[in-house]
């Protein structure tokens, strides 16, 4: 090979890299501020719902929880199949996530950490499973879609 060219693979491979870790670090810290900002929403709903006319605090709590309890399901789908998701939620808390159906191209022994991590994190924005994006975004689609169920109106 001559000089030139090992240059140029040196060049382009550092330039994929920095493109490939701009990516990266653009969507986990997406990841990581999406979570924040739903909790923040949701105290200022809470606070706004809860005062009437007088700014007298109106006592439901019923209103007050952003999630109904029960087991809600979900789905999420792609290209590579789709994941079914049961997500029992108990006094504003996820308390169970079980992946219900998997009929993804890969294994399910990769995603098979995921329900802990949404337990953990109590919201549907888990870590990329390196190998296994596909199964990974399914499976958050499916965790996102049971905790719309079971959202209070």
């Amino acid at each position: 090979m001559k000089k030139v060219d090992k240059k140029w693979v040196l060049l382009c491979s550092t330039a994929i890299a920095a493109v490939y870790s701009a990516g990266y670090y653009t969507t986990e810290s997406q990841a990581a501020v999406q979570p924040i900002q739903q909790h923040i929403v949701s105290n200022l709903q809470k606070n706004n719902d809860s005062l009437n006319g007088t700014g007298k605090k109106v006592v439901n709590s019923q209103k007050n929880k952003l999630y109904k309890d029960g087991t809600f399901t979900g789905s999420g789908w792609n290209r590579r199949g789709s994941i079914g998701v049961q997500v029992t939620i108990k006094n504003d808390k996820i308390k169970d996530v079980e992946i219900s159906d998997f009929a993804m191209h890969y294994s399910e022994s990769d995603v098979v950490g995921l329900p802990d991590e949404v337990l953990k994190k109590q919201n549907a924005q888990v870590m990329n499973v390196s190998g296994a994006t596909y199964s990974t975004q399914a499976f958050q689609d499916a965790v996102q879609e049971a905790l719309d169920q079971a959202r209070n109106a």
